[in-house]
């Protein structure tokens, strides 16, 4: 054993104010206990990705890190039951003249319990085969009771162009039909926090945001992201969908790491109120923060405008619209061609590719 090394961390009246702290020995942050009575001190650094575990809470004997909760016992450092394999350095602690002391140099060993990696965890490898084009839909409606929808209506359309005249594989995802829980702001406690897969993929097997991961990261080409306008501004459910993304975007900034190669984004974007190029930005924003590219002209859009209430109307006008359909197949055709470009490095030569009207429709009277 090697020599105690005792250092001096304070005033044993002002350390047992607070059930759990983080103190420094020097360099070393420690999670200091006061239970029961008695000190215990053990590493501050948690095991999972280094989170601080002297600002955690007390779980009974357990203290639980803050950023994703881990528990880790305040006296011997080990992991909780099913996980006591994990365990932090756990260090002696003495009172001498009202003054406490840690001993750096009992450390017991840190141990790591190896955990199964979780599947979206793997390298980012395109499979071969043809151009994939994933369709999102972010509108909102009640299951049991679903309604028309222009921007599902369209995405629908050049889903099925893509794959009948395209010849391409296709995925559809609705997000109305998967169970996943908000961001719960892992980013606010530190960028580390923020980690890929996303915190709460990894602690709940129940939460499905895990499919448009794995479609976006490890499968898709294209992501044609369909959304109404409300209140001027992307579905509620988009929002909710980009902000679990942040784990992806975050990866750039924290870790150099691009999980988004090589993909394609394009927009369906209809509503009855106004605000299309706002919504537009929007959405070309972030997909560009993840590392999307865009075809000449990434959007359709349609909107009669802030004052036309009358939705009926706008629903019948996108159902009749011919021009809007059109527009969706070309804008999932100019979207693949820029996929197969960057995938394969070449253009395909197909008229929709070749050239043709502009399919960008701003605020316009859609044609029967």
């Amino acid at each position: 054993m090697p020599d105690a090394k005792w250092t001096e961390v304070g005033h044993v009246d002002e350390l047992k104010r607070k059930p759990l702290q983080e103190i420094m020995c020097g360099t070393t942050p420690i999670a200091l206990t006061y239970r029961n009575g008695s000190f215990a001190a053990i590493s501050g650094v948690c095991n999972h990705v280094g989170g601080p575990l002297g600002e955690g809470t007390l779980d009974g004997d357990y203290i639980v890190c803050p950023w994703h909760y881990w528990k880790f016992h305040h006296r011997t450092g080990h992991g909780e039951p099913g996980c006591e394999q994990d365990q932090v350095p756990a260090y002696a602690t003495k009172v001498e003249n009202d003054r406490l002391y840690v001993d750096l140099s009992s450390a017991t060993t840190r141990k790591k319990q190896a955990h199964k990696a979780h599947p979206l965890a793997r390298p980012v490898v395109r499979q071969t085969g043809p151009i994939r084009v994933l369709g999102l839909s972010t509108t909102a409606m009640t299951l049991d009771h679903p309604r028309y929808s222009g921007s599902d209506a369209l995405l629908e359309t050049a889903l099925e162009h893509a794959r009948g005249e395209l010849q391409l594989e296709t995925q559809s995802i609705k997000l109305r039909e998967l169970n996943f829980r908000p961001c719960e702001g892992f980013y606010s406690k530190s960028a580390q926090a923020c980690t890929w897969p996303c915190s709460i993929t990894q602690m709940d097997p129940t939460d499905q945001l895990d499919r448009v991961y794995e479609a976006i990261v490890h499968w898709a080409d294209v992501i044609l992201i369909a959304t109404p306008i409300r209140w001027g501004n992307a579905s509620s459910l988009y929002y909710k969908m980009v902000e679990r993304m942040n784990c992806i975007q975050n990866q750039e900034t924290i870790a150099n790491k691009h999980l988004l190669k090589n993909k394609v984004a394009a927009f369906i974007i209809m509503g009855g109120q106004d605000n299309v190029q706002g919504v537009a930005g929007q959405l070309m924003t972030f997909f560009s923060e993840v590392g999307c590219q865009f075809p000449q002209f990434p959007f359709i859009a349609h909107s009669r405008g802030w004052s036309a209430e009358d939705m009926e109307r706008n629903v019948i006008e996108v159902q009749n619209s011919r021009q809007l359909r059109e527009g969706a197949q070309e804008l999932v055709a100019r979207a693949a061609a820029m996929a197969r470009l960057m995938v394969e490095g070449q253009l395909p030569d197909h008229p929709l590719v070749r050239g043709g009207r502009k399919a960008h429709q701003l605020d316009s009277e859609p044609t029967g």
